[in-house]
């Protein structure tokens, strides 16, 4: 997709993954892999054919789709791996071990390219993102997807850090993003804004349902905030719900009691 870039899309295409999980190539002569995706046989050896120079693995966050490949790539290759493991994250990919934890605004150096640690926390606590300098490329994880929206499932995903690590990454001068599914994508700051105005609307649904029914739980509530999806999905639609109500109450303008979430309307 680029001089420095190659792209290899795995077979597991679903719902959840669109055509499936992006792995890319970075560089010619030291190639750093990012992201090898699910434990796919198949997948690993199209890595393996795509370059010879694999020097390193990198990880955007460690979810089954991401980060599971990197055991068996390192079965075949004797290099290290690095990314990020947090409290609430440690249990997603037990097979995972990085040689080293990698740190917000590290750069990663090599002779013809440097990539920057970019921590985004929100659709997981442990995501990171990383911006290729010399082409303007800023690769996504799962932070920005093509073609879909981001799912936010606490307890490890976070409504509000995610909204916040969007307003982080516009600090960037990314000319093109090379998201975790989907197509290259162009204009960062227009496509980062549309997903904040949209996480917003989506906020204010669920707000003004609250005060409607005055009390409600992601399942009561889900069909009227999510009114324009079909019912199939409304199972993978109160995650990112629950996501939003955890952030109206940290933003005090409803109360958690017991299970449910209040309006703070009501007395």
């Amino acid at each position: 997709i680029s001089p420095l870039i190659k792209r290899i899309t795995a077979g597991n295409g679903s719902v959840f993954t669109g055509p499936g999980t992006n792995t890319y190539l970075v560089g010619n002569d030291n190639v750093t892999v990012i992201d090898p995706g699910p434990a796919m046989e198949e997948h690993i050896e199209a890595i393996l054919r795509a370059s010879k120079n694999i020097k390193q693995i990198l990880v955007t966050h460690t979810h089954p789709d991401h980060s599971p490949g990197v055991r068996l790539l390192k079965k075949e290759l004797d290099i290290p791996a690095y990314g990020m493991i947090t409290s609430s994250s440690k249990n997603q990919d037990r097979t995972f071990h990085p040689e080293r934890i990698l740190l917000d605004g590290e750069l990663l150096k090599e002779n013809e390219y440097s990539l920057e640690v970019i921590h985004t926390p929100g659709h997981a606590s442990n995501h990171l993102c990383f911006f290729l300098e010399e082409e303007k490329f800023l690769f996504t994880g799962d932070h920005i997807m093509s073609g879909s929206t981001v799912v936010i499932g606490p307890p490890d995903g976070n409504m509000k850090q995610y909204i916040e690590s969007l307003e982080k990454l516009k600090n960037y001068d990314a000319e093109k993003l090379a998201p975790g599914h989907g197509d290259v994508m162009e204009g960062l700051d227009q496509i980062a804004d549309w997903i904040i105005d949209h996480r917003l609307k989506r906020e204010k649904k669920v707000f003004d349902a609250l005060k409607v029914v005055s009390r409600g739980t992601p399942d009561s509530l889900v069909e009227k905030v999510y009114d324009d999806v079909d019912s199939s999905l409304f199972p993978i639609a109160k995650a990112s719900l629950l996501a939003h109500l955890i952030k109206l109450e940290e933003d005090k303008l409803i109360v958690k009691e017991g299970e449910e979430y209040v309006w703070e309307g009501v007395s």
